[in-house]
């Protein structure tokens, strides 16, 4: 029989799993399917690993994979709302903060008081880990925009200026990260991946 406390690690556990089920507006680089926000959180993961060496500042990597791991946690019930939809981000933060207090608090006392101290943090962007973390959550869609030739921002209609306001966060992050999506902003611009 599980102690109490497994159990309640168990059906976060479980509960979690319905991660999969969100689907975001971003187009997977390889297939004609868009990602999950399982795929899209690990992929964060990884990229945290692989491009840490980029923050401005010293960061706790742990720290930041577990930040990214769990940033959307909170969409299995608030859903995934897509960034440049100004109706749906109104009450975007209200519906996460409820889906937070549910969802983190299947854990044990101490555990889900980590997650969601984690899960303030990477909101609040203050911390050089939040601030890393947000840059690689901004870079991470881009760079699929690119590489799908335009993807989520043909459908919508996204112009320049909206992909440079929602990703001047990874500035703050990493100056090296920033140069490089300034770049690869004008390039879709040029290749008609992005409206001017």
């Amino acid at each position: 029989m599980a102690s109490k406390r497994l159990k309640k690690q168990l059906d976060f556990i479980v509960e979690i799993d319905k991660l999969k089920k969100i689907i975001r507006q971003t187009d997977l680089i390889h297939t004609s399917r868009r990602e999950n926000d399982a795929e899209h959180s690990w992929h964060l993961a990884v990229m945290t690993m692989i491009l840490s060496e980029y923050a401005n500042k010293e960061i706790d990597v742990l720290k930041v994979m577990k930040m990214v791991l769990i940033h959307d946690l909170v969409e299995i019930d608030a859903g995934d709302t897509f960034c440049y939809d100004e109706k749906g981000n109104e009450d975007k933060a209200e519906r996460e903060e409820k889906a937070a207090d549910r969802i983190f608090n299947i854990l044990p006392e101490d555990q889900a008081k980590e997650i969601r101290n984690l899960w303030e943090e990477f909101e609040e962007m203050t911390t050089d880990e939040a601030r890393f973390a947000a840059a690689l959550d901004r870079m991470q869609p881009l760079i699929h925009n690119y590489m799908t030739e335009g993807g989520s921002w043909k459908r919508h209609s996204i112009r320049k200026e909206q992909v440079i306001k929602r990703a001047k966060p990874i500035l703050e992050g990493s100056e090296e990260l920033w140069d490089f999506v300034k770049n690869l902003i004008e390039d879709s611009v040029k290749k008609g991946y992005l409206k001017e």
